[in-house]
């Protein structure tokens, strides 16, 4: 069988070898998998081999942020800018990439936002199935964040359980009051090859801080 080059990236039309993927099935476990959309499973149950790409590209079609959001996405750009941080991104173009994590077994996600004028927000994080919760998410600078995954109707759902700084062999999780606010992330099947991927940040103290909805076309489908 003829492999693909580790540099490989192809959009979703033509995906390079794949091989059964068993790690978010594990997470959600057999009854809520077996209630997802067939379209969410095949996007979430695939596993690229060869470190090759799989891309979906779409419009951020809303976005809003309140004083305070406003203030933690600019604070956030010092440890790599894991929060969208620009208004202007609202109908502009948006690309999301993932790459199999061979050394890691995980996965590299890589979304880029469009802004109405300069270069797009580019934002890049490591998911990593490891933790007390069985998956998290590596933001830059050492800043991680314990994911616990549910599935809702035609949804995948990612939510924040707490967050931690890793520090060599050490671990150091944050107090809650600490902690930016609760994360939500969501792969909603819209049907006729089309998701939304939404991310909603909420403060006890702050009420939404952030919250960003883009949509996306698969064409692998097609």
């Amino acid at each position: 069988m003829r492999r693909n080059s580790p540099a490989l990236c192809q959009s979703a039309n033509s995906l390079p070898e794949t091989y059964q993927d068993r790690r978010f099935r594990d997470l959600l476990g057999e009854v809520a998998w077996s209630a997802l959309p067939s379209s969410v499973k095949r996007r979430f149950g695939k596993r690229l081999s060869g470190g090759a790409s799989v891309v979906y590209q779409g419009r951020v079609v809303s976005i809003r942020m309140n004083l305070a959001g406003r203030l933690l996405a600019q604070v956030a750009r010092l440890v790599g800018g894991p929060l969208p941080f620009d208004l202007s991104s609202a109908n502009q173009p948006a690309v999301v990439s993932v790459t199999e994590d061979i050394a890691g077994d995980g996965q590299f996600w890589i979304r880029q936002y469009g802004r109405a004028a300069g270069f797009p927000q580019v934002i890049h994080s490591s998911k990593r199935f490891a933790g007390p919760t069985g998956i998290e998410e590596y933001i830059g600078a050492g800043i991680g964040i314990a994911l616990r995954v549910s599935a809702s109707g035609d949804a995948l759902i990612f939510e924040s359980d707490h967050y931690f700084v890793q520090l060599g062999t050490r671990r150091l999780r944050l107090p809650v009051w600490f902690a930016p606010g609760n994360l939500t992330i969501t792969h909603r099947d819209l049907g006729k090859k089309n998701f939304v991927f939404s991310l909603t940040l909420k403060s006890r103290l702050f009420g939404e801080l952030i919250q960003q909805d883009a949509l996306f076309h698969d064409k692998e489908d097609d």
